[in-house]
């Protein structure tokens, strides 16, 4: 279908109930997102912000509502059917790198390929072209312990979009570098993932991040708004 978003959450709820009160972080959140799109979600820490990511990622099930990544539902997909949906379509960058510290900045970006039985020489020349355009290209063979902490954060970035999914869900991708490794991080995110046209939401504290964005949206009291 044309128009069918990439994402589309409807009165989205989630309650945690540990605890003598339930919590309810989220309640009936409304989000829609085309290709090409671009979103900041800002809001205090504790807010529910990592909460929605996950809501959104399929890695947590909401309590109400719907959540449909490419026209699917993640309530109903079975764990398998929702681990391959995000292979195929949604890329994850985090605020710690999560790379695999024994592995090459080669093998962690062409993991993702690997699991969706990519062979490994075609798996390794498509990241070896997308660590290049990260500007990592001297760096195919490094391992994470041998890069900045900037370096390593746009190995992680290559890793979410090597794949070229639909759908990039970025949590503080750049709250450990300094101002301009940070810069460096999120124009190579914002670059490609336009290249690629996927539709982009970042969650962050910092303005000048959120400003980056085509919308600022803020998390008060488990509803989104207008920042």
């Amino acid at each position: 279908m044309a128009n069918q978003p990439i994402l589309l959450a409807e009165q989205v709820r989630k309650r945690y109930t540990e605890g003598p009160q339930p919590v309810e972080v989220l309640k009936d959140v409304h989000l829609r997102l085309d290709g090409g799109q671009t979103l900041a979600i800002i809001g205090a820490s504790g807010s529910g912000k990592s909460t929605l990511m996950h809501l959104l990622g399929g890695l947590d099930r909401a309590d109400g509502g719907s959540v449909q990544v490419c026209g699917r539902d993640w309530a109903q997909m079975n764990p398998k059917a929702q681990g391959a949906w995000r292979n195929q379509h949604v890329g994850f960058v985090y605020q710690f790198h999560h790379l695999l510290m024994e592995f090459s900045a080669l093998d962690n970006v062409a993991m993702p390929l690997r699991i969706r039985r990519t062979p490994a020489e075609a798996a390794h020349d498509v990241a070896a072209q997308m660590l290049r355009r990260m500007g990592l290209g001297s760096r195919l063979q490094h391992r994470p312990g041998e890069l900045s902490g900037g370096e390593r954060q746009r190995v992680a970035i290559a890793r979410a979009l090597v794949t070229q999914p639909q759908l990039v869900l970025a949590d503080e991708p750049t709250g450990n570098l300094d101002s301009e490794a940070s810069e460096v991080a999120l124009d190579m995110l914002l670059d490609v993932a336009w290249a690629q046209g996927d539709a982009v939401i970042i969650v962050t504290h910092d303005a000048a991040v959120a400003a980056r964005c085509q919308q600022q949206l803020r998390l008060v009291n488990g509803a989104l708004q207008l920042a």
